[in-house]
């Protein structure tokens, strides 16, 4: 069996915001702005949540599928760190308006950004060990970022969307190598959302605990795998993105430490192996469980892939937990609908704007009981991004039941 990635695709919101600009109107340093490496941020208009992130990035995968084909997807597993409700998972949501068969598991994962590779790591697990032929699993890493972080470092990174992923036994996306993992994890409190209406970052510290676990889970995957390499074995390599400066400070150090390389080369090696990775997430934003995804879809669209390719990548989620794992890329190995495309559709926000979005935003969070999320306050924005587009958008909330239509 060929297990892992059977389909891919990416949804990055429909509206984003300079980055430049961001910093400009916030007053914040510009000298910390070239460090970010961020161009934009996609941002979630207020009829948009992790469940429509979720929908709206699985559908074409869905619609591309026969019906016997959809009926063999028995497990539906979302990671996020934006769940709605402490009880009730958003994939019954997904599942619901995805219209998959009801004899499926459906189930939420929760570790901050390590939560897409947590679901995808279970499903593959879940999928390999089922004794029936063609079992698949549908994998959605989805997160909408709050407005609470307004005028803060982390704001002009925090991005929308999500990347689903068909998990299956005929691999024609991200063959994984089976057993080929390191895992790093221990307590600290780097980032965290204590409240529905806040986030808590210690920068500084979450740059720490994310080079210290590169470090060690990159170890533990050479004791898995004798004779991994950090440059040898892997022909690309695509990391948890929260921004794409903190992606270049890993590769970095990893292989200063691992192989003594000269500034040059290390920057070299970036260039061809790790830069086609960081396309996207430059124009998206942290998409936090989906990030290190958000990458792989770079990667598959902005890469070389005239043969086969074993792509090394890193999951990390503060708390934390890490994992280094691999896999091959087969020829041909594309998103079902184009990135690059969708990004250039997106329409620009000013900051005014921004600030109104986020404003008009604060009731489709965590414990909102009722309300009705009319498109008037921001038409404009909602015709050139949704109207007649089939898109899920956030329609009401009717005593903490969320009701969803289709644009």
């Amino acid at each position: 069996m060929a297990l892992g990635i059977e389909s891919i695709n990416a949804y990055v919101g429909r509206a984003f915001i300079g980055v430049r600009e961001l910093f400009e109107a916030r007053g914040l340093d510009m000298k910390r702005f070239a460090n970010l490496m961020m161009e934009q941020r996609s941002v979630n208009l207020p009829c948009e949540d992790p469940v429509t992130n979720a929908v709206n990035a699985a559908k074409p995968i869905v619609e591309s599928l026969s019906p016997a084909e959809r009926r063999r997807i028995e497990l539906l597993v979302v990671g996020t760190e934006s769940g709605l409700d402490f009880g009730k998972p958003i994939s019954t949501y997904v599942h619901h308006y995805l219209g998959l068969n009801p004899a499926c598991r459906s189930f939420e994962v929760k570790h901050a950004c390590y939560g897409g590779t947590a679901a995808l790591q279970s499903a593959v697990g879940v999928v390999g060990a089922s004794p029936v032929p063609g079992v698949k699993a549908l994998v959605i890493a989805t997160d909408a970022a709050s407005s609470t972080a307004r005028a803060t470092y982390w704001e002009p990174s925090e991005g929308a969307g999500a990347v689903a992923m068909l998990v299956g036994d005929d691999a024609e996306v991200l063959r994984l190598d089976q057993g080929a993992s390191g895992y790093h994890t221990f307590e600290v409190m780097d980032t965290l959302r204590p409240r529905h209406d806040e986030d808590a970052v210690d920068p500084d510290l979450s740059l720490l605990a994310y080079m210290r676990c590169i470090e060690e889970s990159f170890g533990a995957y050479k004791e898995r795998v004798a004779g991994a390499d950090i440059v040898e074995t892997f022909d690309y390599l695509a990391l948890h993105t929260p921004f794409a400066g903190m992606v270049k400070g890993a590769h970095r150090t990893l292989l200063r430490k691992q192989k003594g390389l000269a500034p040059a080369a290390i920057e070299a090696d970036f260039a061809a192996r790790v830069a086609p990775s960081l396309a996207y997430p430059v124009r998206v934003g942290n998409t936090y469980s989906a990030a290190l995804y958000m990458a792989l879809c770079s990667l598959l669209e902005q890469g070389d892939f005239p043969a086969p390719r074993r792509a090394g990548l890193f999951s990390y989620g503060s708390g934390c937990a890490s994992e280094f794992f691999s896999g091959v890329i087969p020829p041909g190995a594309r998103p079902v609908t184009k990135v690059a495309q969708a990004l250039d559709e997106r329409s620009k926000l000013t900051v005014e704007e921004l600030d109104e979005v986020g404003e008009l935003s604060a009731d489709r969070g965590f414990g909102t009981r009722n309300a009705v999320f009319e498109t008037k306050a921001y038409g404009g924005l909602f015709e050139a991004g949704f109207e007649d587009r089939g898109l899920l958008v956030l329609d009401r909330i009717a005593d903490f039941h969320r009701e969803y239509r289709w644009s």
